[in-house]
């Protein structure tokens, strides 16, 4: 593991967060959305996470400790990269609405699967991951800092 991947790491986390506000964000704005470019309501979208590099920390971990001597190449540093962005499966709301022209037969109104509790909550959870992250990368540049005052 090189000196600046904890910087790497946590960049990638902060680029996999804004996505998932971006798509959030999205979801919110078209959650009353009842015909979509396909004439269908708005599908919500959620955003599918992959792990990059090892496999995990203990490999990681086991990696460092087996390394003698610095190669200069190293293993991948990790993180997390966005494999796809896809629409949920839940079907849609049905809401009785007899007055609105988008009604069928029966009064009903085929709504957007988007809660906005759900939402929300989500937008809280990216938000203090977000900030998780630049946590890290500014604790990263403190310790590079205080390294490099040291071999002064």
């Amino acid at each position: 593991m090189g000196l600046f991947d904890a910087i790497g790491i946590a960049g990638s986390g902060l680029t996999a967060q804004r996505i998932r506000m971006d798509v959030t964000a999205e979801n919110l704005a078209n959650a009353d959305t009842t015909k979509a470019a396909n004439g269908k309501p708005y599908q919500r979208q959620e955003v599918v996470l992959s792990q990059i590099g090892s496999s995990g920390f203990g490999s990681a971990l086991s990696g460092a400790l087996a390394q003698r001597a610095p190669t200069g190449a190293s293993a991948p540093a990790g993180g997390v990269q966005v494999t796809g962005i896809v629409a949920d499966s839940t079907p849609d709301q049905q809401v009785y609405d007899p007055s609105n022209p988008e009604a069928n037969a029966q009064g009903y109104v085929s709504m957007p699967n988007v809660s906005t509790v759900t939402e929300m909550t989500d937008l809280i959870s990216e938000q203090q991951s977000y900030q998780s992250d630049v946590t890290a990368m500014q604790t990263a540049k403190s310790m590079f800092t205080a390294t490099l005052g040291l071999l002064k």
